[in-house]
C-alpha cells in the first residue's frame, strides 16, 4: 500500500510547531504580530524540501541516511545555521543543528528520523521514491513516517532563524538515523556518545496527529507516552516424518494452536493519566452514544462490551488500552511432504509503559500452555520510559496553540 500525505498538512504542521515555540518566548502575547509568517510561501518552500527528502532512498536496511543528512546540512548552512553530522557508520549519519536562546531555560529538542522501512514495489501504483503528486496527495515512502516531520523541523529552524525570534531557550534539531529497528546508529549512539549535543528539557517527535472531517480539525492528539517493543519468537518443536503419516507432536500444528490461543486472548486493559484524559476529552466532541463508551471505560459493568466494540470498530483505541499481542510472521518446513522438526512465528508485542517484560512472557507461556512451544524474547531494544506530565510549560503551550489554530477541536 502506498504511503500518502495531504498537501495541506505541510502548512498546518509547521504552523503548529512554530507557534508552540513562539508561545514560550518572552512577550508571547504579541508573538504572532511580532513574527508574521507568509504561510502560502512556507507551504511551497516546505513542499520542496519534503519532496527532495522523499526522493532520497533511505530504506532501512541498509539506511544510507547520510545522503539525507547532508541535504539537510546544506540547506541549514546556506541560512547561516551550523549543522554537524555524527555517525557510528559513515553511511548512517545523524544531523544536529542548534539555534541559541538567551539561556534562561533549558533547550527544546525537535527530532525526526530520516530512515524509512523498505518497500514491496509490486504493491505500489507509483514509484515510492518519486514524490508523486496526485489528487491533492503526495505519494512516497516516508510521507507519513517520518519525512513529513523532518521537513517540518527543517522549516521550523529556517523560520526561527529568518525571523530572528527571541528564544528563551536553545532549539535543537536532531535528524536521526536508524529509528526503524537499528537505533544503535541513531538515538542510542547520540545518547551514549554525544549527549551534550542533544540534552534538553523537552523533546518533540513523531507520534501525535490531527483528525479532520469535512475539512474541519476535530481533535489534535499530543502523545505524552508510548508503548515499547518486546517482540518474541515462538518455536514449536516436534518429530520429523513423512507427510503421509500424521503425528501427534507435529510442530506446525502445535504452533498453529499456540498462535490461535494468543489471538483469542487479550491482555488486561489499563488506563493511565494520558489515556484517561484522552478518552474524557474525546467524549466532549463525540455523539452521546460514543461519549458514553469513552467515559464508560472505568465502569466494570460496561467495560467488557465497550472493549468488544473497540476491538471490532475502533482497533486503535482497543490497542491503546493494553499491551498488544499480534502475530505477524510464520515459517516452517522445506518440502510439502516432510513434517518439519520446528515451526516458528513472530509475535509483535507493544508493551504499555509500566509493563514488566519478564512477567508478561510468563503470562504468555501460561496462555499457550504447551511445553513443546518455546518463547524466545528478541530483546527490548527500546526501554520503557514513564509518561510525560500533562502539567508543564510545553504541554500547555501546545494546548494553547491547538486552541488558537483549531478553536473547535480538543
Amino acid at each position: 500500500m502506498a504511503s500518502k500525505v495531504q498537501l495541506a498538512r505541510r502548512e498546518r504542521v509547521v504552523a503548529t510547531i512554530l507557534c508552540a515555540f513562539v508561545s514560550a518566548v518572552p512577550h508571547a502575547g504579541d508573538a504572532q504580530d511580532r513574527y508574521p509568517v507568509d504561510w502560502p510561501a512556507v507551504a511551497t518552500e516546505s513542499m520542496e524540501y519534503f519532496s527532495a527528502l522523499l526522493r532520497t532512498d533511505t530504506s532501512n536496511p541498509p539506511g544510507n541516511e547520510t545522503e539525507a543528512a547532508r541535504y539537510l546540512q546544506r540547506i541549514l548552512q546556506q541560512e547561516g545555521i551550523e549543522a554537524e553530522l555524527f555517525a557510528l557508520d559513515p553511511t548512517r549519519a545523524n544531523l544536529v543543528a542548534r539555534l541559541g536562546g538567551n539561556g534562561s531555560k533549558r533547550p527544546i529538542l525537535v527530532m525526526a528520523h530520516t530512515d524509512v522501512v523498505g518497500v514491496q514495489r509490486e504493491n505500489w501504483s507509483v514509484d515510492p521514491f518519486a514524490a508523486v503528486v496526485r489528487d491533492g496527495y503526495v505519494y512516497g515512502r516516508g510521507s507519513l513516517d517520518d519525512k513529513d516531520n523532518v521537513a517540518a523541523a527543517l522549516m521550523l529552524m529556517l523560520l526561527l532563524e529568518r525571523a530572528d525570534v527571541e528564544l528563551d531557550r536553545d532549539v535543537i534539531f536532531l535528524a536521526e538515523a536508524g529509528e526503524e529497528g537499528t537505533t544503535r546508529f541513531g538515538v542510542d549512539y547520540m545518547v551514549e556518545n554525544h549527549w551534550d549535543e542533544i540534552a534538553a528539557e523537552y523533546c518533540l517527535a513523531e507520534g501525535g496527529g490531527a483528525v479532520a472531517r469535512a475539512g474541519q480539525v476535530q481533535r489534535v492528539a499530543i502523545a505524552t507516552t508510548e508503548k515499547f517493543p518486546m517482540r518474541v519468537r515462538l518455536v514449536a518443536h516436534g518429530t520429523a516424518g513423512h507427510g503421509s503419516v500424521p503425528r501427534l507432536d507435529n510442530a506446525v500444528s502445535a504452533l498453529a494452536r499456540a498462535v490461535g490461543r494468543l489471538a483469542d486472548w487479550q491482555s488486561p486493559m489499563r488506563l493511565n493519566e494520558t489515556t484517561r484524559a484522552y478518552f474524557d476529552r474525546l467524549g466532549d466532541i463525540s455523539s452521546p452514544e460514543q461519549a458514553a463508551r469513552y467515559r464508560g471505560l472505568t465502569d466494570p459493568v460496561q467495560q467488557p462490551e465497550i472493549e468488544r466494540y473497540f476491538a471490532e470498530y475502533e482497533p486503535n483505541h482497543y490497542s491503546a488500552l493494553r499491551t498488544s499481542v499480534v502475530p505477524t510472521m510464520m515459517s516452517a518446513g522445506f518440502r510439502r511432504n516432510v513434517i518439519p522438526t520446528e515451526a516458528e512465528a513472530t509475535i509483535d508485542i507493544r508493551g504499555l509503559p509500566d509493563e514488566d517484560p519478564e512477567e508478561f512472557y510468563r503470562v504468555l507461556a501460561s496462555v499457550i500452555d504447551d511445553p513443546n512451544v518455546e518463547i524466545i524474547p528478541e530483546g527490548v531494544y527500546r526501554p520503557a520510559s514513564p509518561p510525560s506530565s500533562l502539567d508543564n510549560e510545553m504541554f500547555q503551550a501546545l494546548e494553547g496553540v491547538t486552541q488558537r489554530l483549531f478553536p473547535n477541536a480538543v
